[in-house]
């Protein structure tokens, strides 16, 4: 009965004949799938896809229309609302149909900014799609995982991320991390027709497996997603929602304080009231309006997408930060520090044993299909590929981290049968019959190698008596990247430390840093397993003072991290296989290199696609430009808050005047709040040293420019109504302007630590600034929904605004010099 009969489709789900297959042997499985070992062709692959579907799980997708709405629900919609519905009761149509169009208007906008930063983020998530190796027509080719469908003939190795529920078919055991599926917390031994399910990870072995469950009709589908993700809040955005929830306490109190008095007073309680909602809009925009999650959202996907464009794929948005503090990194060598374009040497030979016949050996232990280094330096350095056709392969056994070898049993022209190993080879040695008699003379080979930077391969064969005899070794040299030297030079230049992390022995780690001039300090790993450093402060010191580390396991790497993060430091990590998962998420930015497995890169914060450091390096350099443009987003904000709401708080308690209309304060905060998310395209200089958030510093900054905001504004009303003797209603219509005018232009004075003219602004912030004031000016000018003031008063308020925000550029340089001088009295 084939799963394509239309009575089976009736009689049963395509959930219950996945779950019915997973339970056949693999046998009647192929005949189930109308399939054989060989796998599929490409046509019936393709129908198949259309008749299954795509292997993966769909995302729950709210519907716009109900995402749109969402923008009207809410602390901060509900104050716009009720203000709107005040200004109907009293019958202020004018004040209605403003705020109820301006509500629209920042619904759209936050609308289209969060749906641009949602794709963006969701084209990244495209680029770290995996890929599965599946034989169609008869030939081994990679495709997206997506593409997979029943009946298809897959290879899973160590690393790998099951793609879809699978059969084993004929070979060795494999070790399978299921954990995050079934709560397992030690890998599992899966056999030959025995099932491995989708999501879960190989931790050691290879084998071929038939694919019956896809997408959702796989263990992981029906168990609704057993993993999931969480959205981490990064430190930076904790500290702007401690600020937040500041201005929140001081804003209501003075609110209140205003209602209370205003009601003392007299005054139309629905005014008031109106007011006061649409006051605290204004006022505390920085902890749970549109706005801030908006700029943050906008400015943390224009960062990804740059990096992309650099080869540096983010998975979690708020990694940007962290990345931007990173103070050491800690760097895999192989591929990273060097070019991991490994090349043989000439080789150390056993008395007896010819290069061919030790060469021969080494290529007969390897596989090019698994496109692995090794194995391609091996093959590449045979000089008689075509004497490999003459042997068959039996059985092939891959490396894994366990036995740290290959092996292959081959079948001679003769039908006899002879063994092949190489790996480590301490652990070549291992398997020979008179170890002692030759280590002496192959521990020294190896020495010498690692003297002159190369990596050493022991290979073994077995001889007429079915005994293993060590042949040689082979001498394999991965020389370092061109540009690593300048590379690790520009990250000590920005107070990033480079330590230096590999599994090669400590001479030839010494050799490689002494070629790259990292630093005499190498430690070997082997001393963390000594009894006198286990959790003691000098093996903590140790770490601390190192420059890199030699033959070290993935444990050391966690525990690296782990005595660096005690240590305040903020620390990357770069790995690339399964076993560097655990280091890679213990580490403030796991960052999986080029060319890592899929269980390395789904643990990762930063995905690189290129191979080398360098692209690491770019990719803290815009993360600091990110987090500069935040931390200027932060002290405009709060500067902007402490000068409308203090300023009109004491209009109200003082000169019983209220300087602005509701009306002006929503459209005052949703216009120059729009334009403001400009800042994500900035052009701002990346610091040279590791970025944090300084709380003192932020809040000092901004509450310094803010009073000065509120001298100007009580300035500029005494200007009109002691000097000028304007009505009321004009002087509003100047607040306004000078509210809005000079708002914008703090952000010119909050993105740069040096004068405002020290770093160009962006073509795209100046055309909104202008934008937004222009439509301000016009308003005020011609007076509407508010009394008109004509262009000369517009002239002499923009002409004030400057002169008051040069005045600030000034106080906010003597402000950093205040604060920089504190911080340096404390730390010395």
């Amino acid at each position: 009965m084939s799963l394509h009969h239309k009575s089976d489709r009736k009689s049963k789900t395509a959930d219950s004949i996945a779950q019915d297959l997973g339970s056949l042997p693999l046998q009647e499985l192929n005949e189930k799938l109308e399939t054989t070992a060989e796998g599929l062709s490409a046509t019936e692959a393709s129908q198949r896809l259309t008749h299954y579907g795509p292997n993966e799980l769909k995302d729950e997708s709210i519907n716009p229309v109900l995402k749109f709405l969402t923008y009207f629900w809410g602390p901060i919609p509900w104050m716009i609302e009720i203000a709107a519905i005040l200004s109907a009761a009293v019958r202020h149509w004018d004040d209605f149909a403003i705020i109820m169009t301006l509500l629209i208007f920042n619904a759209i906008v936050g609308f289209w900014e969060e749906f641009q930063a949602d794709n963006a983020i969701a084209a990244l998530k495209e680029s770290l799609a995996l890929n599965a190796r599946v034989k169609r027509d008869r030939k081994w080719v990679s495709v997206p995982a997506r593409e997979l469908v029943p009946g298809d003939v897959i290879r899973i190795r160590l690393g790998d991320i099951v793609p879809a529920d699978a059969c084993l078919m004929e070979g060795d055991p494999v070790e399978v991390d299921q954990s995050a599926l079934t709560g397992e917390s030690l890998p599992v031994t899966r056999n030959t027709e025995e099932t491995v399910y989708s999501g879960s990870i190989i931790k050691q072995g290879e084998i071929d497996a038939l694919v019956y469950g896809t997408g959702v009709n796989t263990y992981f589908g029906r168990t609704a997603r057993l993993v999931g993700t969480t959205e981490t809040t990064s430190h930076f955005q904790k500290a702007v929602l401690k600020i937040g929830d500041f201005l929140i306490v001081i804003a209501i109190t003075l609110v209140a304080l205003i209602l209370l008095v205003a009601l003392f007073r007299g005054d139309s309680f629905t005014t008031t009231l109106q007011f006061a909602l649409v006051l605290t809009v204004a006022a505390i925009p920085v902890a749970i309006p549109v706005a801030m999650p908006t700029v943050l959202s906008v400015t943390m996907a224009v960062g990804a997408r740059i990096l992309a464009r650099g080869q540096t794929i983010v998975s979690r948005l708020a990694s940007i930060e962290e990345l931007a503090g990173m103070d050491v990194l800690c760097s895999d060598k192989t591929g990273t520090l060097t070019q991991n374009k490994l090349t043989l040497g000439d080789p150390f030979l056993m008395e007896g044993i010819s290069q061919d016949q030790l060469l021969l050996a080494a290529a007969l232990a390897s596989r090019a299909e698994d496109q692995d280094s090794i194995d391609q330096a091996v093959l590449a350095g045979c000089q008689h590929l075509e004497q490999l056709d003459d042997y068959q392969v039996a059985h092939f056994q891959p490396f894994d981290p366990v036995h740290k070898r290959t092996e292959a049993l081959i079948h001679r022209p003769d039908h006899s049968d002879w063994k092949v190993s190489k790996g480590a080879p301490q652990t070549i040695l291992a398997l020979v019959s008179n170890p002692e008699q030759i280590r002496d003379q192959v521990e020294a080979a190896i020495d010498q190698f690692a003297a002159r930077g190369f990596r050493s391969l022991g290979v073994a064969e077995t001889g007429a008596d079915h005994e293993w005899r060590f042949l040689g070794v082979l001498p394999l040299y991965d020389p370092p990247r061109e540009d690593s030297r300048s590379t690790l030079e520009t990250a000590q230049q920005m107070g990033c430390a480079v330590k230096m992390v590999t599994g090669d022995q400590l001479a030839i780690g010494r050799e490689i840093a002494s070629q790259l001039d990292i630093g005499s300090n190498i430690i070997d790993a082997k001393i963390f397993e000594e009894a006198s450093y286990t959790d003691s402060a000098r093996m903590d010191q140790l770490i601390e003072d190192a420059d890199g580390f030699a033959q070290v396991y993935p444990e050391h790497k966690y525990h690296i991290v782990d005595v660096l993060q005690k240590h305040g430091h903020i620390v990357g990590m770069t790995g690339d296989g399964v076993n560097d998962a655990p280091a890679l998420k213990k580490a403030d930015c796991g960052i999986a290199v080029s060319g890592a497995t899929d269980a390395a890169r789904a643990a990762a914060d930063i995905v690189l696609l290129s191979p080398g450091l360098s692209v690491v390096i770019d990719a803290i350099q815009e993360a600091r430009k990110i987090f500069q443009r935040m931390n200027s987003y932060a002290i405009y904000r709060i500067a902007e808050t402490i000068r409308v709401l203090l300023f009109m708080t004491l209009s109200i308690l003082v000169f019983d005047f209220y300087p602005v209309t509701a009306v002006m304060i929503v459209l005052l905060a949703l216009l120059n709040d729009g334009a403001i998310l400009s800042i994500a395209y900035d052009n701002v200089r990346y610091s040279d040293q590791p970025e944090q958030w300084n709380m003192r510093q932020v809040l000092g900054i901004a509450s310094m420019l803010g009073l000065a905001g509120v001298v100007a504004s009580f300035g500029l009303f005494y200007l009109g109504e002691r000097v000028y003797h304007l009505d009321y209603p004009t002087i509003q219509s100047l607040i306004y302007l000078k509210l809005s005018v000079a708002g914008q232009l703090t952000i010119f004075a909050t993105r740069t630590r040096g004068p405002f003219w020290s770093i160009v602004p962006s073509k795209i912030l100046i055309g909104a600034v202008i934008c937004s004031q222009s439509i301000a000016t016009l308003v005020s000018v011609y007076g509407i929904l508010m009394a008109p003031i004509g262009w000369e008063r517009a002239g002499l308020v923009w002409i004030y605004a400057i002169a008051w925000f040069l005045v600030n550029d000034r106080l906010k340089l003597m402000a950093y010099r205040i604060f920089d001088h504190h911080q340096l009295r404390r730390s010395v």
